[in-house]
Order: C-alpha cells, then sequence, then structure tokens
C-alpha cells in the first residue's frame, strides 16, 4: 500500500478521509438484562440509552472495567460480524455475556452490510501461529506425497499433490510466506490488509497493542485509505495517537452516561503531553531515587 499522509487536524467541521458516510448510524439500548449482574451492571451499559455512530471512524476510550470493549463485542455479535483470530462470535464460550448484551442492542443502519470483521489484538498472536501450523502441516504433506509417489509418474504425482500446493499457495498469498516470522506490527498489518474488503464494517479492539508508534501511524494511514474505499471502523483503544485521527467520533465510556469528547479533553491525551513535556516531574515520584 503506498504511503499518505493523514492530517492531525480536527475535521468535524467536514474536512478529512471521511469516505462515503457510515454503515452503522447508532446503537440503542432496548429494555432487558439483569442490572445485577455483568455486563448490565457496568454503569456505562447500565445507563446506556444511545451510542451515536454517525461518522466513517468512532472511538470507544474508557479505563479498563469501564465497558468499552464489551460493548465492541456486543455490537460485533449483534451484527454478527466473523472474528479473525478466534472462534466465532457467536460460538466464543468466553463470549456469552456480551451476546447478551447483544440481544439487547438495536442497531440502527444507514445502509446494511454484512462485510467485515471483529478483530481483538488478544486474539492475533493465536491466530498467527494457527497459520504457521496450517503452513507447516501442508508443507509436511507435500513432503509425503513425494515419498509416497516416488516410483510413480510425475502426473500422478502432480495430481496427489496439486489440492495441497493450491491450498499453501493459497495460505502464502493471502496471509504471505510466513506471517509468524515477521514482527508482530509488521504481521498485524498485513494480516490486516489482507483480510479488508471494500465495503465493510470494520470493529477493532485495542489494535495498537502489537504495534509500535510508528506502526500505528500505518495503522491510521491503512484506516483512511479504507475508508475512502467505503469502509466504517468502531475501534476500542488507548492510543492517543490513533485518537488524533482526523474527523472521528471519539465516545467516552468514563462518563456515566458515555457521552461524546474532543480530543483535546481527554485525559490520556493531557497526561501524555504533560509528561512528554516534563517526564522528570512525573519520575520524581514513582521512580525510586529518581
Amino acid at each position: 500500500m503506498p504511503k499518505r499522509s493523514v492530517s492531525t487536524q480536527n475535521t468535524r467541521s467536514g474536512s478529512g478521509p471521511l469516505g462515503k458516510g457510515p454503515f452503522l448510524r447508532s446503537v440503542r439500548r432496548r429494555g432487558g438484562g439483569d442490572e445485577g449482574r455483568f455486563p448490565f451492571s457496568v454503569p456505562a451499559i447500565r445507563s446506556l440509552v444511545a451510542l451515536d455512530l454517525a461518522a466513517p471512524v468512532s472511538f470507544f476510550v474508557g479505563e479498563n472495567g469501564s465497558g468499552k470493549s464489551t460493548v465492541l463485542e456486543a455490537i460485533a455479535a449483534a451484527a454478527r460480524l466473523p472474528a479473525v483470530g478466534s472462534d466465532d462470535v457467536q460460538a466464543d464460550g468466553t463470549l456469552a455475556a456480551q451476546r447478551e448484551l447483544g440481544d439487547a442492542l438495536q442497531l440502527v443502519w444507514s445502509r446494511r452490510t454484512k462485510r467485515g470483521f471483529f478483530l481483538r489484538a488478544e486474539d492475533f498472536f493465536g491466530f498467527t501461529k494457527r497459520l504457521a501450523v496450517m503452513r507447516a502441516e501442508l508443507q509436511a504433506r507435500l513432503a509425503e506425497i513425494e515419498l509416497e509417489y516416488a516410483e510413480r509418474s510425475a502426473y500422478a504425482k502432480g495430481l496427489a499433490s496439486g489440492p495441497v500446493r493450491a491450498s499453501l499457495g493459497a495460505l502464502e498469498t493471502r496471509y504471505g510466506v510466513d506471517l509468524d516470522a515477521n514482527s508482530h506490527g509488521q504481521s498485524f498489518l498485513h494480516l490486516f490488509r489482507s483480510r479488508f474488503v471494500p465495503g465493510g464494517l470494520y470493529l477493532l479492539d485495542e489494535p495498537e497493542a502489537p504495534l509500535s508508534p510508528q506502526s500505528q501511524l500505518g495503522l491510521m494511514a491503512m484506516i483512511a485509505d479504507m475508508v475512502a474505499e467505503d469502509a466504517q471502523f468502531v475501534i476500542a483503544t488507548h492510543s492517543p495517537l490513533l485518537l488524533a485521527y482526523p474527523g472521528a467520533r471519539i465516545v467516552s465510556f468514563d462518563e456515566v452516561p458515555v457521552r461524546s469528547v474532543e480530543y483535546s479533553d481527554l485525559e490520556s491525551v493531557k497526561l501524555v503531553r504533560e509528561f512528554l513535556a516534563a517526564p522528570e516531574r512525573y519520575l520524581r515520584g514513582i521512580v525510586s531515587g529518581g
């Protein structure tokens, strides 16, 4: 993908890489759910009435336990999006509570799409290892065929090995020769791009986890390219870099009820700015002898 620059100008006034507009316009909470147990007991979820997602890129922010990832997972379940790197959302035993919340959500579409995917950074690492196992198994089978057909004609050997070579070729074409051999950041970006199709809704949970700051900027540029090809993103994140995406809607789950906030008003952004301006002031009280 060619490199592109992404302006960090606040573009709520209309400029910026905004694409053709969102697919999912909002999420509304229906009745139901036992507020005495998770996830309905989480304050941001208990008080949830509606989430406005009328932007090509929306971010969910908040401290761990605030409910941002839980709501993202519930949206994935309600939209019936496939998951990358883990069990299908509808079958994943760890997401039973999130599916229950998904049943209590009403998705309001501007344009209905069944394209896209749900990706948790924590699932990515296992996915690359499974790809490596699949590739090794296909290569082992080719070696077995070489032995089994050592006394047979090249034509017979080709017939036997053809389907295996086709599967191996398709795997390597889509994901690279050895996805697990790259850095985590390179592999993540390669996987992300390989699974992208235009006209989709993409839900990402903390995608910054395997990425360096430079790779986070690369992801931002990739998102801008995809938005230009007609895609919508809803992302749960802690990353001040990603949150600077121009024109994005930022929803804070630290607020009860949840509400949209400006980038410059985020406590995490203020903290990073103040720390970088004078790290010694913070470190003095944190690091012994500082």
